[in-house]
């Protein structure tokens, strides 16, 4: 998972997957769903990001480990 924010558009894109997107779905206002060809979710885009997440803080809670 790799999380990107794009000062110049206030845009934060949440990759999920390194498949590619072919279909994109608003489903709230500047929230976009991104899916794969079988039509997994593979990433999030949130416009206006600075307006609906605190882009300062990022918390991971019970992340599985390689071990």
């Amino acid at each position: 998972m790799k999380i990107s924010y794009y000062p110049d558009t206030d845009s934060l894109y949440i990759d999920l997957s390194e498949q590619p997107s072919v279909e994109s779905r608003e489903v709230s206002e500047g929230i976009v769903l991104d899916y794969d060809v079988e039509g997994r979710l593979v990433g999030i885009d949130i416009d206006n990001a600075s307006k609906k997440v605190n882009l300062k803080t990022l918390t991971l809670n019970k992340l599985p480990s390689d071990g």
